[in-house]
């Protein structure tokens, strides 16, 4: 067995792992400290990882605050898969008029891995904003409402795993257990809607609905997010219906620019 190339690989891992946490830690960045308890690594091996990483604009250090930030080359690397993976573009107009409909915070949530994270943000105009989610950030499948849409809409096995994966984390997020993950993956696969009231931020409600790509894959979700106080049950009614009209528009999209792509000529000589 090659040793090098073992230890290459658990570089690698624990190097994508810190570079999550710093995605959703945003631009005030996180201690060592904090970066060592989120990722389970001891304080030497998270600094030399950082060390790695910063040497490649991965990431960088402020020596004042003495807090790490995701680096300019993860931006650099984003800007390029974007033509591939960003739908932001066939969401927008969907999120746009429910953020106009509803008066309140819109959110785009992608599937990635056993991970939901907030690709876009659209908000309303009623005053009291509920900012829940920053752009970039990243939750286990399930804690908040678009989450919950995808993993409800995981058929069996896979979503078992994706449970017990996520399970170790849920307890930062309302006390949240896994047997109660179960329970609202069955009541949103019953209702066609998944609704998270004061687990997460209190005093918010949320709504959302999955969408499929062109394979019939669960990969997003749209949700509203407004105080409880606003969502009275025929609200979320209404809402609900919004949602799903916007996730049928959003399907719809997904699948002309795959047909798009598929009927364009070849660009290879």
């Amino acid at each position: 067995m090659n040793t090098n190339a073992v230890s290459d690989a658990g570089s690698l891992k624990r190097g994508v792992a810190l570079l999550k946490i710093l995605a959703t830690a945003g631009a005030r960045g996180c201690p060592l400290s904090e970066l060592s308890v989120k990722s389970g690594m001891p304080h030497p091996s998270a600094h030399r990882i950082l060390k790695q990483l910063m040497a490649e604009r991965l990431a960088e250090h402020n020596q004042e605050t003495h807090r790490y930030k995701i680096g300019p080359l993860a931006f650099e690397l984003g800007i390029a898969s974007s033509t591939m993976h960003d739908i932001r573009d066939l969401c927008e107009p969907a999120m746009a008029r429910l953020a106009k409909e509803t008066e309140d915070t819109v959110y785009l949530v992608i599937r990635s891995g056993f991970e939901a994270v907030c690709m876009h943000r659209r908000e309303g105009s009623f005053p009291i904003r509920t900012l829940v989610l920053e752009v970039g950030s990243r939750r286990p499948l399930g804690v908040g409402a678009g989450g919950l849409a995808i993993l409800a809409a995981i058929p069996g096995e896979e979503q078992k795993q994706i449970i017990l994966r996520v399970a170790p984390h849920l307890s930062q997020f309302g006390k949240l257990t896994e047997a109660a993950l179960e329970e609202a993956c069955q009541q949103t696969l019953e209702s066609g809607i998944a609704v998270i009231q004061n687990r997460v931020s209190l005093g918010v409600t949320a709504v959302g609905v999955h969408f499929k790509d062109s394979m019939g894959q669960a990969i997003g979700a749209i949700s509203v997010a407004a105080l409880t106080q606003r969502m009275t049950p025929s609200r979320i009614r209404s809402i609900s219906e919004r949602l799903k009209s916007g996730a049928e528009e959003i399907e719809k999209s997904l699948r002309q620019r795959r047909q798009t792509f598929s009927s364009s000529p070849s660009q290879l000589p």
